[in-house]
């Protein structure tokens, strides 16, 4: 089983960071999805992609992995840039 452990970035359309300090860990796909030949939607047999964990640290998320047996990859979170300035700036 394939899987990765990242944390959720912060959504761009909002300035909150609610839920951004958790670590989730989810399987990679074992199959392609395909079309349903009724209705048409994208679907597959592959139930581990419905399975999302999650985990207060990174290293909870590793020792679990390691613990069922699962080749895990942990993706770094992207560093925050801040970008301070300062109402004034706007008509210089």
């Amino acid at each position: 089983m394939k899987a990765r452990i990242f944390q959720k970035p912060k959504n761009a359309m909002q300035s909150g960071r609610a839920g951004t300090e958790r670590w989730s860990l989810e399987f990679a796909p074992a199959e392609a999805r395909k079309p349903d030949p009724l209705m048409g939607w994208a679907g597959s047999g592959d139930t581990r992609r419905q399975i999302r964990l999650g985990f207060a640290t990174q290293e909870e998320a590793v020792a679990y992995a390691d613990r069922n047996g699962i080749d895990a990859d942990v993706v770094a979170p992207p560093v925050r840039k801040l970008k301070i300035q300062a109402y004034a700036d706007n008509f210089r």
